[in-house]
């Protein structure tokens, strides 16, 4: 029963897109639609990626990890953008920001896509429960990656292209779940840098983007989005 896997990865791809096609229909507002999706950036770190690398590894280790991800998502984001973001310079060095972030939410996804894989290799029910914690997620991390992107560049061509990829990764990942096994020491580790990459992301882009100026608004978008992560979070488990 495992090929299961593949076809219920497919319902996570529309999904995405969903998530992605909604950013983009919302992109005039686009900082209202950032203090949604920051919260749900830090919260899915706090909630959902962290704690399935708990799950196997020692705290010290997995905190260790996740402080190791946070300085390498700042350091590499300080490397490419060194003056004022107005300068030519400075908007293309955004645009690879942009597309840095789009990578750690995209291996997030495959990541997703390779646990309902590995899930139906234990059984359908757990197969079947993870698809879901995985499917009621993934419209956030569409508009996570969309936002992150038109945050960084407004390159709506370079949203869409990483849309797709954060959308076909989950695929990808059911794909290889079901043919391997992977070390889940090794899966654990990955998920800790991860989580550091999107405290990073959301602490130090998102949120403080989306609330440069004061709105009540967002501040209630914010905690909505934490509120909705801890309890898709909750029920999964």
């Amino acid at each position: 029963m495992t090929w299961i896997a593949v076809p219920l990865a497919g319902i996570t791809v529309l999904s995405t897109f969903a998530g992605g096609l909604v950013a983009l229909r919302l992109r005039a507002e686009l900082l209202t639609v950032i203090a949604l999706t920051g919260g749900i950036v830090v919260a899915v770190a706090l909630f959902d990626v962290l704690p399935e690398a708990l799950r196997v590894l020692e705290p010290r280790d997995a905190l260790a990890v996740v402080g190791l991800g946070f300085v390498l998502f700042f350091v590499a984001e300080r490397a490419l953008v060194l003056h004022h973001r107005d300068e030519p310079d400075q908007a293309r060095a955004h645009a690879r920001v942009g597309a840095l972030g789009a990578g750690a939410l995209s291996v997030h996804s495959l990541i997703d896509g390779l646990g309902i894989g590995l899930a139906f290799q234990v059984s359908t029910a757990t197969g079947i429960l993870v698809f879901i914690a995985v499917v009621s997620h993934d419209f956030a991390d569409g508009m996570n990656t969309v936002s992150f992107v038109l945050s960084q560049s407004g390159d709506r061509r370079q949203a869409l292209r990483w849309l797709t990829a954060d959308a076909l990764a989950p695929l990808v990942g059911a794909v290889i779940g079901i043919a391997l096994s992977i070390s889940e020491r090794g899966l654990a580790y990955l998920l800790a840098l991860y989580a550091g990459f999107f405290l990073s992301m959301g602490a130090t882009d998102l949120l403080p983007e989306a609330h440069s100026h004061p709105s009540w608004r967002r501040v209630w978008l914010t905690i909505a989005g934490f509120a909705f992560t801890f309890a898709v979070a909750r029920v999964a488990t």
